[in-house]
């Protein structure tokens, strides 16, 4: 690593920007395409937080392998870089590089429109703009992936998870990360009071009764978007995925919401 950054170094000093970030991105598409289906070192080779700081590739691997050679559209919410330009983008170009095949779409509250190359298209704007985030989903189409690494505020969690998961695929998968900010008060969340509404761990712990709702011995029960949507639901440290798809297994006790009188 310390040749590595020494060779960087030399060449950072002799070519211009421009020609720099191209010699690094060649070098880096060189290292990665032996790793291809290897998501966690193709994030080493990228710089993205997901590895190393954070451990969230393996899990991606686990839930997003099966979708590697095929031509998904997937929506990342937070490049990264904050206000400078050419700042970020390191998970874009990951996920450029797993799915060889498939086309990146991201979203940011700033313009980072420098960092767009082929299979990678960058919007400016707002989660929480639900007028911005029609016109995203309005030229992306349907998405198979949605990753939310965005403001993770509580509130524009959840507010972005409600307007775009309609617009996932049966079959997608939706990931957030960084769920911690559940119990941190500056982002809206409670460390000491556990069940207060409105933290992204208490909003998605109570998606998981929909899984269930066959269950529910509510006469009359009228099933909701995410009771007949969500399949299967899965919580890792500071990691939440969520699978789409028709959840209309029937219970072998209950029957419209009636328990069935045993013979």
């Amino acid at each position: 690593m310390k040749l590595k950054s020494k060779i960087e170094g030399i060449l950072e000093r002799r070519l211009s920007p421009d020609a720099f970030q191209r010699t690094k991105r060649t070098y880096q598409k060189l290292r990665s395409v032996p790793n291809r289906k290897n998501l966690t070192r193709i994030g080493e080779i990228y710089g993205t937080d997901k590895t190393g700081v954070h451990f969230y590739t393996q899990h991606y691997q686990r839930h997003f392998g099966h979708l590697r050679n095929r031509p998904v559209r997937m929506l990342e919410i937070g490049v990264g870089g904050y206000a400078e330009p050419d700042q970020g983008g390191h998970s874009l170009r990951m996920w450029k590089e797993y799915f060889w095949r498939g086309q990146i779409y991201a979203l940011d509250i700033y313009d980072k429109s420098l960092l767009e190359e082929k299979r990678i298209r960058i919007f400016q704007g707002s989660q929480v703009d639900t007028d911005f985030l029609e016109e995203v989903v309005q030229e992306t189409g349907p998405l198979d992936l949605i990753v939310d690494d965005g403001s993770h505020l509580n509130d524009h969690v959840i507010t972005t998870f409600e307007f775009l998961f309609p617009y996932l695929k049966g079959g997608g998968i939706y990931a957030i990360e960084d769920v911690q900010t559940s119990y941190w008060p500056d982002y809206g969340g409670d460390s000491n009071d556990l069940q207060q509404p409105g933290t992204i761990m208490n909003y998605f712990k109570q998606l998981t009764d929909s899984l269930n709702h066959q269950e529910l011995m509510r006469p009359g029960y009228v099933p909701t978007y995410y009771d007949r949507n969500i399949v299967a639901m899965h919580f890792y440290h500071n990691m939440i995925f969520i699978e789409k798809g028709a959840n209309n297994e029937q219970s072998n006790m209950v029957r419209n919401n009636v328990r069935i009188p045993r013979p």
